[in-house]
């Protein structure tokens, strides 16, 4: 794993995006076990790991494609449905923030750093998992979906969305991102990506375009000095 805080100096940017699940909220294992076991019940066996391995980081949209190339056929009408009102239930009851997100939004609140998200997932996801962990209010007018653009990530009409409305050059910005593809999405932008590495392998995200990765948030915190100011 590349070590945060010597590749380059995070003090430069003026700005950080962060997608959303798995990254501010701890929801892809949540997601992918419902995910998994709907496609289990259409004759796709699928486990939780195959799941976060095949559709992690994906539009809905292209998760159903992916499965009706696998099965051969197409899904059944109610799949997506089922799966909407399935997460949304668990994801309120279970989702809980990413550990060290927290105090890392303090940290650049106090420094004057504005943040926001960009995430694959629809608003009214956000609105649930960011409502459910209490960061909601904290990305009010600064929350951004793949509905928002004419193309999801790995497309990087989404960060390039982002950043506009943030008011900032892409060089000045810095990108949180736990997938390949969302790491495809930001550097294709022309942000620069950090990698974390909580449910896939450094490897993969430094070949997708991450300058960096780490395994906590909480290192996050001395490419700013954080720990030094506190």
């Amino acid at each position: 794993m590349k070590s945060a805080g010597l590749s380059f100096n995070a003090r430069r940017y003026h700005g950080v995006v962060f997608d959303c699940d798995g990254v501010l909220v701890d929801s892809e294992r949540i997601t992918n076990r419902v995910w998994a076991g709907l496609l289990t019940d259409i004759g796709l066996p699928t486990t939780t790991e195959q799941s976060l391995a095949t559709y992690m980081g994906n539009t809905m949209a292209r998760c159903l494609e992916i499965v009706e190339e696998r099965l051969g056929r197409p899904a059944p009408d109610d799949l997506l449905p089922r799966f909407h009102a399935a997460a949304r239930e668990a994801l309120a009851h279970e989702v809980v923030a990413v550990e060290g997100i927290v105090p890392l939004l303090d940290g650049l609140d106090a420094m004057g750093i504005p943040y926001a998200v960009a995430s694959n997932g629809e608003h009214e996801k956000m609105r649930t998992t960011l409502g459910a962990t209490g960061l909601l209010s904290r990305f009010d007018g600064r929350r951004f979906s793949a509905s928002d653009v004419a193309r999801p990530k790995p497309a990087p009409d989404l960060y390039a969305h982002a950043v506009t409305v943030m008011g900032c050059a892409p060089n000045e910005v810095l990108a949180v991102e736990d997938s390949p593809l969302g790491v495809q999405a930001a550097h294709a932008a022309g942000l620069t990506v950090i990698g974390y590495a909580e449910l896939v392998a450094p490897e993969r995200l430094i070949a997708a375009g991450a300058v960096t990765t780490v395994a906590q948030l909480s290192l996050l915190h001395t490419l700013w000095g954080m720990d030094e100011a506190n």
